[in-house]
């Protein structure tokens, strides 16, 4: 069984499981400094640490939350879907609100990112509030449902061969060698 736990260093590709969960924590983090930014913005306007927030949130978005993304729906999902389990149906509906969630969450970000890149080019601009906790809101039961439910049953019905697959995938996709260099 897979321990989606913290420990002190971070999941490497070949535990590709504990990366998406890792991912979590850190789409969490993002979103937390999202919600400081708004509130800092109307106080002291487009300043430096509003630069810095919006330009490191569009960063993380832009690129790790992008291949959190392409991983799930480009191996996890389809893997999943292509087990032969007494499951199957679980597997299907799960994947399907997945995949619907993620629409919302993709427009959510779209509306967020636009202000964002705004602000990142110091230009002073309201960041709504209605944007931020749509965003906020739309993640928050998503990140819940694959926590609860996603990981653990990928955990389950996933073979060793088919997590080490999801692995590799996931470092082809970033440029990253497979399987990772051992730990000095």
């Amino acid at each position: 069984m897979i321990s989606f736990t913290s420990g002190e260093t971070a999941p490497s590709f070949d535990h590709p499981l504990e990366m998406l969960h890792a991912c979590h924590g850190k789409i969490q983090q993002q979103l937390d400094t999202l919600q400081k930014l708004a509130a800092h913005l109307p106080v002291h306007g487009c300043d430096q640490q509003v630069q810095q927030a919006a330009q490191s949130i569009l960063r993380y978005f832009d690129t790790a939350g992008q291949f959190h993304h392409q991983d799930e729906e480009e191996n996890l999902f389809p893997t999943l879907l292509a087990l032969s389990t007494p499951e199957k149906a679980r597997v299907k509906a799960l994947v399907e609100r997945l995949l619907a969630q993620h629409t919302v969450m993709f427009a959510a970000w779209s509306d967020v990112r636009a202000v964002l890149v705004k602000l990142a080019e110091g230009i002073n601009m309201p960041l709504p509030e209605a944007l931020v906790e749509k965003l906020v809101g739309s993640y928050t039961p998503h990140i819940d449902l694959e926590e609860t439910e996603l990981l653990t049953l990928s955990a389950r019905l996933l073979s060793p061969k088919q997590i080490m697959e999801m692995g590799k995938s996931m470092a082809e996709r970033r440029g990253a060698k497979f399987p990772p260099p051992p730990a000095a």
